[in-house]
């Protein structure tokens, strides 16, 4: 029992103690941020060539759009091809992004057709003209269904 009121005196007396009561936290100054030691590595510059590796020009024409289905939503996974008008075979290919969207770069001073292809619905073509000074071009592809009256398909 003496222990007992010994523990319960000792306590009171701490909490009476002003050094010993709680204080509030006092707020820290902000430590400003310290350079790193080691210089950041620069990226890569594109025109630079690595050791004996010849580089390739970025085509300087860019070609965007957005694909919509029937009811003017975006059409996500939709495969755009792109060839010269004089060419029979595509040589630039993408799909569209979960937006719709497609980006292409195509070297310039040339006339291009751009297929859009997806099952179910009927193919869409446009021409782009890239002699005209401009440095892109931005399409907006609206896609129809493929009536399966007339031509049997399935929908």
């Amino acid at each position: 029992m003496t222990t007992a009121v010994l523990f319960i005196f000792a306590i009171l007396s701490f909490a009476g103690n002003p050094a010993f009561a709680q204080q509030p936290a006092q707020p820290v100054a902000p430590v400003p941020p310290t350079q790193p030691s080691v210089p950041p590595a620069t990226a890569p510059s594109v025109t630079t060539p690595a050791k004996g590796i010849p580089t390739k020009p970025i085509p300087g024409y860019l070609i965007i759009g957005t694909v919509f289905n029937e009811n003017a939503l975006s059409f996500p996974g939709v495969e755009v091809r792109v060839r010269r008008k004089d060419e029979k075979k595509y040589r630039w290919q993408t799909a569209t992004n979960s937006r719709g969207e497609f980006a292409l770069r195509v070297p310039e001073d040339h006339e291009y057709e751009v297929l859009v292809h997806v099952k179910k619905y009927q193919d869409q073509t446009r021409a782009v003209t890239t002699a005209n000074g401009d440095t892109q071009q931005r399409l907006s592809i609206k896609l129809e269904p493929v009536n399966s009256a007339k031509t049997g398909a399935k929908p």
